[in-house]
């Protein structure tokens, strides 16, 4: 069985921790920043002083409203035995409170993901996923979400979201109220600020640059979480390899190919499986 150095899977957690930690101070100095621009230094004081508390109560969606969103289907008790007895492994594995309430999607497309949290979780699979891989490949897949899960991404994600948004929203208030002043500009010949102007631009791309990293910080922690989790790295990367094969035509590949890794949600196929192999020291899994 495999298994992850103590020593090892403690560095990694802080590493990761760390570079969490930072992207969203980086996504939250941004905003103060804008703030700052707009309002002075009284908006930052209650933005520090406001902000904490709306961190804290900010609540997760229910997981059941998501699902249903997706047109999921909520598999009942007596249903899909062995997928229950696996997910039922992989959570009392993972050292959740409960095993997640199992979810159906009625679509080819392989597709599986994790709604909630650790106290209230659920995960959905769907039929094109079931068909697709086999055993060992949907553990692995299944682990990757319990992943998530363990270590409440949703909420870390939602986060970031909410700094995105607040991003976005000075940048275009910031640039309305300077579209209003340029005639007055014009008339008093004052002069026009650009360097304000080109950070209220840049701003909601900056925000979003770092809002990608930290979901491709997440997904990288997800599948070594995946790997201690299962106790079998290779069934998750054999199961990214089957699924970057099937996943779409040749035509839809080749344009993903094209997109900078910098502009992705998620890491390439490719280093998730190397790094995996890492893991377990092997390089015989292939895209090819």
């Amino acid at each position: 069985m495999f298994r992850l150095a103590a020593s090892s899977a403690f560095r990694h957690r802080v590493r990761n921790l760390l570079h969490t930690a930072l992207l969203l101070a980086a996504m939250a100095a941004l905003a103060g920043f804008l703030g700052w621009v707009l309002f002075g230094t009284a908006a930052v004081f209650w933005a520090a002083l406001v902000g904490p508390v709306v961190v804290a109560f900010i609540r997760e969606v229910p997981p059941s409203m998501v699902l249903r969103m997706n047109g999921a289907k909520e598999i009942a008790l007596g249903e899909a035995p062995a997928l229950r007895n696996l997910v039922g492994t992989l959570a009392q594995r993972a050292g959740l409170p409960k095993a997640p309430r199992l979810y159906w999607l009625p679509t080819k497309v392989l597709n599986a993901f994790a709604a909630g949290s650790p106290k209230n979780p659920a995960i959905a699979v769907s039929d094109g996923m079931l068909r697709s891989l086999d055993g060992r490949e949907l553990a692995g897949v299944l682990a990757h979400e319990f992943a998530h899960l363990r270590a409440n991404d949703l909420r870390v994600m939602t986060l970031a979201a909410v700094v995105a948004r607040m991003t976005s929203v000075l940048s275009r208030v910031g640039l309305l109220i300077l579209i209003l002043m340029i005639p007055l500009a014009l008339v008093s010949s004052a002069n026009v600020p650009w360097l304000v102007i080109l950070a209220l631009m840049v701003s909601p791309w900056l925000s979003m640059m770092l809002q990608l990293g930290l979901a491709r910080t997440r997904e990288y922690d997800a599948d070594r979480g995946a790997a201690e989790i299962s106790g079998d790295p290779r069934g998750l990367a054999l199961a990214l390899a089957k699924l970057e094969r099937q996943q779409g035509g040749w035509m839809e590949r080749m344009l993903q190919g094209r997109v900078p890794a910098w502009l992705r949600t998620h890491p390439s196929t490719r280093e998730r499986i190397r790094r995996l192999n890492e893991l377990e020291g092997e390089t015989g899994i292939s895209l090819a």
